[in-house]
């Protein structure tokens, strides 16, 4: 039975892939487990056990459509959550929170279902007339996203989802400055029948092709970064793939976020440009032949070990399974006083914490740093400079912006020649 039930779906996906569908499989209820198991062969499996695609086949698109009761241009950050509950990145979510399931993430980090969700997943409005049973159409920049059918409407408890997810109440921080700035009064949430997704300077793949290029057999290492690769970026995620807890063979994934982030950070397209100069720059070297790279349309929410879970799971849907998390990961300073709102290693020992239940095995980030002069330099960790005695070279990423900015040089045992070129010439 279980063969027959394989063949049926295996042909149905089939047919849709002719006309034009995403290519997905969805198993009958018996057997969906194993089904599951050889669709998936030995890559890391989705989080919640099945990859989500929301998205419906092209010819029934019209009919959704029409369907909609009112039509919702979207923000930014809105149209990246839309679009990564859509292609299953935020597996098993098929839409966003309801109000139930939001007080459940922010007060424990869990869904209904028993899930790990780092952060909710909240479409928000200051539309008075929008009510429980309306269908939404979310656009985004002229393009139709998804119809969102509205099942619950509430006013959030802004403060205490900021200091449960942020750690703070306070508007110092980037984080909570969105959430009680940029966010409208009331939140919905409801299920998603994905449309298209926005044309970008950037291609962001699927949590499912992603997968397509990692191996099966292999482990799957993700670095995830808002900002340009420097050499100390590098040598932290190719050394990454020596790790003691990652296995022969593996591969790491660069999956940068093009999305929203800190006001004073690089744009994504100017990012994304600087990637592919360092990819064409690095293919032929051992360490660029076991580097893959996508990019995510994710907006960036500077929450610390809450957002830290988060990038796992998310990556955890794309295939990996195991995971960088640097000093500070997500982090961010008070705009009043520039003091980290996070310890160094919070992140780290929050994703160590939760790493069995996840899934995903964390790989801690060496403290590298770079020691030598402006030519003659290598990266080698603070542990073993301190025994060396030698002068230890510091660059922080706000004094690297200030000196592009201003046209100063660059040297290059902090960034890529070829990255700074990028850099110099588009952002402004």
């Amino acid at each position: 039975m279980l063969y027959k039930a394989i063949l049926v779906a295996l042909l149905a996906a089939a047919d849709a892939f002719q006309a034009g569908a995403p290519l997905s499989f969805q198993a009958p209820h018996s057997s969906s487990a194993s089904l599951q198991q050889l669709v998936m062969a030995a890559k890391q499996v989705p989080h919640g056990g099945t990859l989500i695609n929301t998205f419906v086949a092209p010819a029934n698109k019209a009919a959704v459509i029409a369907t909609a009761t009112k039509t919702i241009e979207m923000t930014d950050r809105q149209s990246c959550d839309v679009e990564l509950i859509n292609n299953g990145a935020l597996s098993p979510l098929k839409g966003f929170l309801n109000e139930d399931a939001y007080n459940m993430v922010v007060k424990d980090m869990r869904l209904p279902s028993g899930d790990i969700l780092g952060l909710p997943l909240v479409m928000d409005t200051n539309d008075e007339s929008i009510k429980v049973g309306d269908k939404l159409l979310l656009t985004y920049k002229g393009t139709q996203m998804a119809v969102m059918t509205v099942e619950s409407k509430w006013f959030p408890d802004k403060p205490l989802e900021c200091i449960k997810c942020y750690g703070t109440a306070t508007i110092e921080h980037p984080g909570v400055r969105m959430v009680a700035m940029e966010r409208g009064k009331f939140y919905i949430g409801g299920s998603l029948q994905g449309l298209d997704v926005p044309t970008r300077d950037f291609p962001c793949a699927t949590p499912a092709e992603v997968r397509e290029m990692l191996p099966g057999d292999a482990d799957v290492v993700a670095f995830q970064c808002r900002n340009p690769v420097h050499r100390a970026h590098y040598e932290l995620f190719t050394r990454a793939l020596d790790a003691p807890n990652v296995g022969p063979g593996a591969v790491v994934l660069v999956h940068p976020t093009c999305g929203p982030t800190q006001e004073d950070d690089i744009d994504g397209t100017t990012r994304h440009k600087t990637y592919v100069k360092l990819i064409e720059e690095t293919k032929d070297t051992p360490s660029g032949k076991r580097t893959k790279w996508a990019y995510l349309p994710y907006s960036m929410h500077m929450a610390g070990p809450r957002e830290a879970i988060q990038h796992m799971l998310i990556r955890k849907n794309f295939g990996c399974t195991h995971f960088i998390i640097g000093r500070d990961m997500a982090g961010s300073k008070s705009s009043v006083d520039g003091e980290d709102f996070y310890g160094a290693f919070e992140a780290q020992d929050f994703a160590k914490a939760n790493a069995e239940e996840l899934g995903v095995v964390p790989v801690p980030s060496l403290n590298l740093v770079c020691v030598g002069d402006e030519v003659n330099f290598e990266y080698i960790t603070a542990e073993e400079a301190k025994a060396r005695g030698g002068e230890v070279k510091k660059l922080s990423g706000t004094k690297f912006r200030q000196m592009l900015r201003a046209g100063e040089p660059i040297p290059e045992w902090f960034a890529f020649k070829s990255v700074v070129d990028v850099l110099r010439a588009e952002w402004k």
